[in-house]
């Protein structure tokens, strides 16, 4: 059935799994579109950040259904589930304001020297780079690269972003190729990395890569915690190769106890609070009402997801 041959009520879709959150059906319904059972629905939103299993079952147990809504921007535990037979979208881009704000902060924090005052009980020596007309690396050309553009744009930095296609971006000096990110990693105060989890960029910044850095630069990583070698930037870190390293994402996470980058001075870490559950619920509604009503109406839906590149 296409999204235009729907019942009076609206479209039929299906929120799973059981024990959803009420204020998903709400936004559903919002949208408007009639709630009903994964058995009679075209279109399925899915609640669980990370249940591939679950979500397989349910698609092999009802083929009908057309479109499925994913809950967060990163959709790399159901990679395997999604095919081409289906349209997919997740939160992509939703997050981004928020999540570029902890980028934001983390940059801030660390080159202003605010991580090392935090740690001390005395008057310790000034330390600090101003952040204005400096120059910031983002690995990643999404929508959290998008929102950091917007917001570094008062400091009058020079930004260099690094992307799979190399298209030009508002705000940005330049953008250049994934393969070439060495070039735009000297010189740079800060470097962010908000970019997605393929293959390809699993480690992307180790050994090599910190070694280009510049002594007093700050690595920022709001994106995934594979996406770092943990191994190499604690080593980077103890010998003093940056300047230090803002995370709110880490390899293993949670990060556990005792592990060597929770007592490294120049390592502030957050538990992946980029977007809370609280800053979360408005975001996701309002893209889920949007979504269905796009549905509905046989728009283009935001946040697709390409089944063959995987986000």
């Amino acid at each position: 059935m296409s999204p235009t041959e729907s019942t009076a009520t609206g479209p039929r879709v299906a929120v799973g799994p059981e024990g959803r959150p009420r204020w998903i059906a709400d936004a559903v319904r919002a949208g408007g579109a009639e709630v009903v059972e994964p058995g009679s629905a075209e279109a399925l939103v899915w609640t669980r950040p990370a249940d591939p299993e679950g979500l397989a079952r349910a698609l092999a147990e009802h083929p009908a259904v057309k479109w499925v809504q994913l809950p967060w921007a990163g959709v790399e535990p159901y990679r395997d589930v999604l095919d081409p037979t289906r349209r997919w979208t997740c939160g992509k881009g939703v997050y981004a304001e928020p999540v570029a704000e902890l980028a934001l902060t983390l940059l801030l924090a660390g080159l202003r020297g605010a991580v090392g005052y935090a740690r001390v009980d005395h008057w310790s020596e000034e330390a600090g780079t101003s952040l204005f007309d400096g120059r910031v690396t983002v690995v990643g050309g999404g929508g959290i690269a998008l929102a950091l553009l917007a917001l570094l744009e008062p400091w009058r930095c020079e930004v260099t972003v690094v992307r799979r296609h190399a298209r030009p971006m508002e705000g940005a000096a330049r953008v250049l190729g994934a393969d070439r990110l060495h070039e735009a990693l000297p010189g740079a105060d800060a470097v962010v990395l908000a970019l997605p989890v393929v293959p390809d960029t699993v480690g992307v910044v180790g050994a090599a890569e910190l070694a280009r850095m510049e002594p007093h630069a700050w690595l920022v990583n709001v994106a995934r915690g594979v996406h770092v070698v943990t191994e190499d930037l604690v080593e980077a870190l103890r010998r003093g190769e940056i300047g230090g390293a803002g995370l709110d994402v880490t390899d293993p996470e949670p990060l556990p106890a005792g592990h060597p980058l929770w007592r490294l001075p120049n390592c502030v870490i957050t538990p992946h609070v980029g977007n809370t559950s609280e800053m979360a619920r408005p975001l996701l509604g309002a893209r889920i009402t949007e979504n269905v009503r796009r549905w509905a109406a046989g728009e283009e839906l935001l946040g697709p997801v390409d089944p063959a590149l995987g986000y």
